[in-house]
């Protein structure tokens, strides 16, 4: 295909005898492709990590990885590059490539949500417009200039189609994964740009598709007209007859049960079909699988049965193929001499000018800021997958030559490339508390009757049942937004992350879960807690954090100041296992939680979650639990227990306060104990914690449903066994820093291996105390130093037990 060969080489045997038999693997067809396949992906994935610190997308990685197997570089070496994609061998690799092209634009069509194209707003669709319009103008005067020296003899129509199409491109899936790396996807130059460049995805399938129509070899002015008509009864078809098919489908596999096999080998087979149908109208054949994908259902079991199923074969083994096959057939080499790189010079300049500019001016015109409106013009003009799509059409239809194909696809390379560094320079996102002032950063506070503000965060849906049952325990009095919960969930950025499925999750980000523009996410998650807050008098609002772990704490500490919570609810590392004991889940969940009571601008709780309720959501009227507050003294314990004491305006709630006093027998950590306590801080603190204790202890006057413990300890045995006895409860409640001389000598004589639960939280999940309770350990916002280190690094274990 990429050699001129004036003999067709025979075609190559599956697979080899063996090296024995005196036969080279290289030689046939099995073993050859297997070598190209694990070649690609080691140079691929190679070049993504050393362009990681860049915060380059990988489709970048990609582009520059098959040009560097072509022509333009490593296939410089003829020995290379007959050895490795000899010429017989192309149509096989072409073959898979363009199989797992087929597949990727049938997952592109599955994400995309015609209902939300019809929602875009007039600002986004006025910019989509104009970055598609004046780029494609541009183009065409492009592709007079190239036309007059490089592309003599090219047919005139396709190749202004083909260039408009190519300069006019924006790249949703990498415009989408580039926000997120930014942390941009939530701020409005985000939700803007992920709109218009859904508007111009869609325009530009439909250029192209006119650009393929146009780009026949028949000479007849009425094929083109037939493609059309034919391409148009196609689609047609499929509109009225497979979401029937689908919606019969999905009503074949309900909630919580695997997808039946067959449904899924079905719907590959009719995607291959559809594709068969597509290339034999002479529109390509990954148009029919796109149009599958557009049609098919978008939530349920059986949508992302297909995408779990598909994707990972998909984009980590078989795309990859698509941009070596691309890079066989792109040498840079051929732009030689002044005439050829200026060309380049300007395809470049003008790919930028026409969309940066025709994006600016009408953002300005929409009162828009001139950094923000900048920052989006850079963002719409980032390219990827789809321009290699349009350009390797065009060179398989001989509208492109080698020479123009290779700066088409550098061109294509550079502006994705600065497209990261320039919107990191040019925009600098405000913070999002939009100057609100921030105050209550504690659950202790003057009006205990004042909003309360919770972020509770989650990894999946095994932390949810606890997580609700502790927002129900948290309700207090029955009051108008008495309480306000952000329900956050916390997903890792990783490659195999859906782009479009990213941006649903997180252009709502702090609106309620009933709002009509978050129903195409209706997880198992978002239904438990939309019922919940319908049900409720509590605002339930979902927010979701897409990061890389390393920087994921980040995301949280912003969302938090931004929504100006007073109590962050993080999952604790481990779960639990069905004999009881602990297990570790990730360990990169605890590096967040250590990262996050470091830098939180509030209170922070780590939920060690044993089944608060059991494995549901316990109605309101229905909860009858026991909480258990252990208090020793210190800001960290007064957290806890003003926690506590809002728990226990809950009808269904009895609060039992254990307070430990050091007996004068006591001995053991004296230093530590005259260091916190000794100091004018620390009689403060003290008289504080007699201020706490007096409170709960008029309460338990008033109120029934409190009761008060002062137990006095001698030694540290003395302690635990103490603990053992109060912890026979539904949920216990401790500080992480706790003072005073028995909290001192535990922490002297217990030593555990999770300093961010503190010396309590440590004891309560230890082999040395048998217990069924959930534990939430809290941490004070400014509650002075911390005797306990969070910053040591901790190995990676997968399967550590307690």
């Amino acid at each position: 295909m990429a050699h001129n060969a004036s003999v067709c080489p025979p075609p190559m045997k599956a697979t080899s005898n063996g090296v024995f038999q005196n036969e080279s693997p290289l030689d046939f067809a099995l073993p050859l492709v297997i070598v190209q396949i694990v070649l690609v992906i080691v140079l691929t994935r190679t070049l993504a990590f050393l362009l990681r610190p860049l915060r380059q997308p990988r489709v970048i990685a990609e582009i520059i990885g098959g040009v560097l197997l072509g022509p333009s570089a490593f296939g410089r070496s003829e020995k290379f590059l007959h050895t490795i994609f000899p010429p017989k061998s192309l149509p096989v690799l072409d073959t898979l490539a363009n199989l797992g092209l087929i597949f990727f634009l049938f997952l592109v069509g599955l994400e995309l949500d015609p209902k939300a194209l019809r929602r875009t707003g007039k600002k986004a669709m006025s910019i989509a417009l104009a970055g598609i319009s004046l780029p494609f103008a541009m183009g065409i005067g492009t592709s007079f200039i190239l036309r007059a020296t490089i592309s003599q003899g090219v047919s005139q129509g396709p190749f202004i189609v083909f260039m408009g199409v190519a300069l006019s491109i924006t790249a949703f899936p990498v415009l989408a994964r580039i926000l997120a790396e930014l942390k941009l996807l939530t701020t409005d130059v985000g939700r803007m740009a992920m709109s218009a460049a859904a508007v111009n995805d869609v325009a530009a399938w439909i250029l192209l598709a006119l650009a393929i129509a146009l780009s026949g070899t028949d000479t007849s002015p009425l094929v083109p007209i037939w493609v059309f008509l034919l391409g148009a009864t196609f689609v047609g078809l499929c509109i009225v007859v497979v979401p029937r098919v689908f919606k019969w489908m999905t009503r074949h596999c309900p909630d919580g049960e695997p997808v039946d096999e067959i449904f899924i080998c079905g719907t590959l087979a009719a995607v291959l079909a559809a594709g068969f149908v597509t290339d034999t109208i002479g529109i390509h054949a990954l148009f029919g699988a796109f149009v599958l994908g557009i049609l098919a259902p978008k939530e349920g079991p059986f949508a992302s049965a297909l995408v779990e199923k598909v994707e990972d074969l998909v984009s980590g083994l078989l795309l990859p193929l698509y941009f070596a096959s691309s890079g066989l057939k792109t040498n840079v080499a051929t732009i030689q001499g002044a005439q050829s790189w200026g060309l380049l010079v300007l395809v470049i300049v003008t790919a930028c000018f026409g969309k940066i500019v025709g994006t600016v001016v009408v953002s300005r015109l929409c009162k828009m800021p001139m950094s923000e409106a900048l920052a989006l013009g850079v963002l719409m003009n980032s390219k990827g997958l789809v321009e290699l799509i349009v350009l390797n059409i065009g060179k398989d239809r001989k509208v492109l030559n080698d020479q123009t194909f290779a700066i088409m696809v550098l061109m294509a390379l550079f502006t994705t490339f600065i497209t990261t560094p320039l919107v990191m320079a040019i925009y600098k996102p405000a913070n999002k508390g939009g100057g609100r002032t921030y105050k209550i950063k504690t659950i202790q506070r003057k009006d205990p009757n004042s909003q309360l503000r919770i972020m509770a965060c989650f990894h999946s849906g095994r932390n949810i049942p606890t997580m609700i049952n502790l927002i129900e325990a948290s309700r207090g009095t029955e009051k108008k937004q008495g309480l306000s919960v952000y329900a956050m969930h916390l997903m890792e950025l990783s490659e195999r992350s859906s782009a479009i499925r990213m941006v649903h999750k997180a252009r709502m980000n702090g609106m309620p879960f009933w709002n009509k523009a978050m129903q195409s996410d209706s997880n198992q998650v978002v239904v438990a807690f939309e019922a919940y807050g319908q049900l409720s008098r509590v605002q339930i609002r979902p927010m979701t954090a897409i990061s890389h772990f390393s920087d994921m704490h980040e995301d949280i500490c912003a969302s938090a100041e931004s929504k100006r919570a007073a109590l962050i609810v993080l999952p604790f590392h481990k779960h639990q296992k069905l004999d009881g004991s602990l297990e570790t889940t990730r360990h990169e969940f605890r590096v967040i939680n250590k990262k996050v009571l470091l830098k939180a601008p509030c209170s922070v709780g780590i939920l060690v979650d044993r089944g608060l309720g059991g494995a549901s959501h316990v109605a309101a009227r229905n909860v009858s639990s026991v909480i258990t507050v252990l208090f020793f003294g210190g800001p960290d314990d007064r957290e806890a227990l003003a926690f506590g004491r809002r728990m226990s305006e809950h009808p269904g709630i009895t609060l039992v306060v254990v307070r430990f006093v050091a007996g004068p027998e006591m001995t053991g950590g004296d230093m530590v104990a005259v260091d916190l306590s000794g100091s004018d801080d620390g009689k403060h603190s003290k008289a504080a914690d007699e201020d706490a204790i007096a409170d709960i202890q008029q309460k338990v006057a008033n109120d029934g449903s409190v009761k008060y413990e002062e137990r006095v300890v001698k030694s540290f045995s003395e302690t635990v066994d103490i603990v053992k006895e109060s912890i026979k409860c539904n949920m216990v409640l401790v500080g992480r820093s706790p003072e005073g001389m028995a909290a001192a000598n535990l922490s002297v004589n217990y030593k555990g291996d999770c300093p961010e639960l503190g010396p309590i939280g440590e004891l309560l999940i230890s082999h040395d105390v048998s217990i069924n309770a959930s534990v939430l350990v809290i941490q004070q916002y400014g509650g002075g130093p911390r005797p306990l280190t969070l910053e040591e690094e901790e190995p990676t274990d997968g399967a550590e037990t307690d």
